[in-house]
Order: C-alpha cells, then sequence, then structure tokens
C-alpha cells in the first residue's frame, strides 16, 4: 500500500491497549462487548461515529446493502454501520496486528454474521464477489501515492451505482519543509493533492458526480481538541497504556494538531458515484 511500514505510526503500535481500554470499562479480555462500548477508541478517524452516521446517508445504505471498508483499522466504523444500519461490510485492512484484533472485537460483540473481516491491500485489487453497492474509507487513503491504482480497484469493487465516501488530507497550500517532512514521517503521509488533482483522480478512474467538501476547520477543531483531552488525562493513560505507548500517541496527537493549525494542510469530505 505504502512504501512506509504503517505499523511504526504511533496511532497504530501497541494495539494491546485496547484491552487496557475495555478493562477500564469493567470488561475482561474474553467478555462479550457491545458495540456502543467500544466507540470511544475503536475509531481512528475524526469525528467518531457522527463521520459514520454522515457515510450511511451518502451512499444510501439499507439493511440489503453491501459495504466495503478500505482500511478498516480495529473495525470500529464496520461495526457501527452494520449495527446501526444492518448491512453488511466487509472490512479491508492491510496491517495484520489491526486485522486481526478486529476481528476479536468483531466475534466478542456477536456482529461475525455481517462484518467479515479480511486482511489485504486494496491496491492488489478488490476483494472477490459481485460489486459493493457502496465504499467507505476513513482517513486511510493519505498513506496511498498510488492514486491511479488505488481508485481503479474502487471502481472495480462497486456495483454500477454504486458510491464512494472518502475522508482523507488535501493540499491548500504548499506546506513548508519541516510540516511536508512531519507529514510524511510522524503521519506516513507520502502524497498530498490538491482539490483539482484530487477530483481529476477521480475522474480518471471513471467516477461521476464528484464532491469535495472543506472539513479543515471541523478536523482542525477536532484534533486541537483531542490532543488537550489527551494531554490532560497523561497520568491517567500511563497507568492505562504505560508511558512508552503515551509518549507514542502524544507525539502523533499533537503532530497531527499542530500540522492543521498550519496553513497548507487541508481536510476533504469527497463522495463520488460509478456509473
Amino acid at each position: 500500500m505504502t512504501e512506509m511500514k504503517l505499523e511504526s505510526m504511533g496511532l497504530y503500535r501497541n494495539i494491546g491497549r485496547v484491552d487496557a481500554d475495555l478493562a477500564a470499562l469493567g470488561v475482561g479480555p474474553d467478555e462479550p462487548v457491545r458495540v456502543d462500548q467500544l466507540t470511544s477508541f475503536d475509531q481512528f478517524h475524526y469525528e467518531g461515529t457522527a463521520a459514520v452516521d454522515d457515510s450511511a446517508v451518502a451512499l444510501g445504505l439499507g439493511p440489503a446493502s453491501r459495504v466495503l471498508d478500505i482500511g478498516s483499522g480495529l473495525g470500529g466504523p464496520a461495526r457501527y454501520l452494520a449495527d446501526r444500519v444492518g448491512c453488511s461490510v466487509t472490512a479491508l485492512e492491510l496491517q495484520p496486528e489491526l486485522h486481526e484484533a478486529g476481528q476479536r472485537l468483531t466475534q466478542r460483540a456477536g456482529m461475525a454474521g455481517q462484518v467479515a473481516h479480511l486482511q489485504g491491500d486494496i491496491l492488489d485489487g478488490p476483494p472477490q464477489g459481485p460489486g459493493f453497492d457502496g465504499i467507505v474509507s476513513m482517513l486511510c487513503f493519505l498513506h496511498i501515492s498510488d492514486r491511479a491504482g488505488l481508485f481503479a480497484s474502487c471502481e472495480s469493487a462497486l456495483a454500477p451505482g454504486g458510491r464512494i465516501f472518502i475522508d482523507d488530507y488535501f493540499e491548500i497550500a504548499p506546506l513548508a519543509p519541516a510540516a511536508a517532512a512531519a507529514l510524511a514521517d510522524v503521519v506516513h503521509c507520502p502524497y498530498l493533492p490538491d482539490e483539482a488533482t484530487y477530483a481529476g483522480h477521480l475522474s480518471d478512474a471513471g467516477f461521476v458526480d464528484i464532491e469535495l467538501i472543506d472539513k479543515s476547520a471541523d478536523w482542525s477543531a477536532f484534533v486541537s481538541a483531542r490532543y488537550d483531552a489527551f494531554s490532560g488525562g497523561r497520568d491517567d493513560l500511563v497507568r492505562r497504556y504505560g508511558e512508552p505507548t503515551v509518549d507514542e500517541l502524544d507525539t502523533f496527537y499533537r503532530t497531527v494538531a499542530e500540522l492543521f493549525a498550519g496553513a497548507g494542510l487541508g481536510g476533504a469530505r469527497i463522495t463520488a458515484r460509478k456509473p
């Protein structure tokens, strides 16, 4: 998917912290868990379940819908969609540790009949089978520089008339060298297209009805508040996760907040349709 090793990114390391989060809720490592108990920590994207609700509306999802979640992480959006909408979701995740942790959480939540987990790379092509009615991807595509290959696979994955919903980064203005280095090294974002270029990638892949909504101000406020809350709860988090994990997360959350406070990094919600 990318030249860089995503598992070295602070947000994706030490996934065993999930057990500590559940323990803080009084849930043991082998006990059943509800979807609503997971949503405070299994949504790695911005704006939490509100963003997933937006995806369900934008894609027109219903109980009969088949959805592909690309870069599914711990499976949070996939489980939430299946639970709230009643649809079936295929959760595709590149990183084995995240895939395995997500699969375990889905089984513990009793959602295995609606959420199927696959470990793999979207650049290798879409999952086998009939086309999906919708694709969701939350802050995954920023890690992928091969946009031609990416959107070709996405287009192939959809049934005719199917729609895609993406939360992703885009360039508002050229980043200063230090910011560009932090974006690449800490956030593992090797490629940052501007709005017109992004739309062009989708159009080249055959998508129509392309719409990009600027979420930069909303996301800047979100990541700033997230870092403030993380910093304010540091002592408790050190007891829960250990200091090395907290330090890694601190670097990641702080860097993202600083990047969005700068002049060049933007966030967008992109939708498009396969004819």
